[in-house]
């Protein structure tokens, strides 16, 4: 498996995997500062949730080993805002920003190396946490798809190792079913109009040597409509309390779809996705880019000049149209309101 970045703890630099360029090319960018990591996470050259999360924990302390003078918390704040600021959907940045300042806070009176070594530790950490939690929700979401036979899975976007620390969430539950033993297909929607599944989840599940069959996003009712999928499993940038997931662009039609045909709709994701202070999808901001993704493939122009273009990044999917969502810390079931909240702590189980 391909991982996304890779930190230099010796140079103090972030290498990162520059996803635009997949899959013809395979092109890393160094990144020196955080000013270089924000701009990889805001043109999406990393992407996947957990994936922005830890690279701006690294950015933080990129931040701290080239920063200035100024003091180490208004130094802190002004990271923190420029990072939160690149991609507002993802929740888990917001989640890894948060370590970092928890991290930093009882460090008042350190040295500035003893803040770098602190807070590397502390992006170590996430990382680390991670990829601990894509293998024990990869477990969970596979033991939600019985049987013996060769499984059929659907997905949408990439939420594999390249959108994560090295393993995935929902193709972490494709990757146990596959080292379980069990024969799994996967079929993987184009995701128009970035084309993360066609460029990087066909790209990496092919890679892994896992059947994969690439559809555009119009054939999936027809795909469904067949019949024989086990199940849809998606990956998720930020779920409210209520279990309603925010995710690329084109899920929420997929889980339509899915409910339309009896289909299990899973969402795969770290409890840090889950956002608990959002109540409902209606809250979650959703983030639009420019009108470019839309208009060309490639760099060659597909419409019109000065059509006018609407380019949400992410849909919001109700939870009426989910069957589970799959976490480290358990599988969550309607209502989600409650169960997630056992998840958290919050009530008794």
């Amino acid at each position: 498996m391909v991982r996304p970045f890779l930190w230099d703890s010796e140079r103090k630099v972030l290498h990162v995997l520059d996803q635009r360029r997949l899959p013809s090319e395979t092109v890393w960018i160094e990144c020196a500062d955080a000013h270089a990591v924000g701009d990889a996470i805001r043109e999406m050259a990393i992407r996947g949730a957990p994936a922005i999360g830890i690279a701006a924990a690294y950015a933080v302390v990129l931040g701290f080993a080239r920063g200035g003078g100024d003091s180490p918390v208004s130094r802190f704040e002004d990271l923190a805002a420029a990072l939160l600021n690149t991609r507002p959907t993802a929740v888990n940045l917001r989640a890894a920003i948060a370590c970092m300042r928890a991290r930093l806070e009882p460090l008042a009176t350190a040295s500035a190396a003893e803040r770098v070594r602190a807070l590397e530790a502390e992006a170590d950490r996430i990382a680390a946490e991670d990829l601990r939690a894509n293998h024990r929700l990869g477990a969970l979401g596979a033991s939600l798809l019985p049987g013996e036979g060769p499984a059929r899975v659907l997905t949408h976007c990439n939420a594999g190792s390249l959108a994560t620390s090295g393993y995935g969430t929902a193709l972490g539950i494709v990757r146990a079913l596959a080292e379980s033993g069990r024969e799994v297909e996967v079929f993987a929607s184009e995701t128009r109009p970035y084309l993360q599944g066609a460029r990087l989840t066909a790209w990496e599940l092919m890679a892994d040597g896992i059947p994969v069959t690439l559809v555009t996003d119009g054939m999936v009712g027809s795909l469904l409509a067949a019949g024989d999928m086990d199940a849809v499993v998606v990956g998720a940038d930020r779920i409210a309390a209520n279990g309603d997931s925010a995710n690329k662009i084109g899920t929420y039609q997929a889980a339509v779809l899915a409910k339309e045909h009896g289909v299990p709709f899973l969402v795969a994701a770290p409890f840090s996705s889950v956002d608990l202070e959002t109540p409902t999808g209606a809250e979650i901001p959703i983030e639009e880019r420019g009108p470019e993704e839309v208009v060309e493939i490639a760099g060659r122009r597909i419409a019109p000049e000065g059509v006018p273009v609407w380019n949400p990044a992410f849909d919001v999917t109700p939870a009426r149209y989910i069957t589970a969502i799959v976490t480290e810390r358990g599988v969550a079931r309607p209502p989600f309101g409650a169960s997630l909240a056992r998840l958290a702590g919050l009530q008794r189980q």
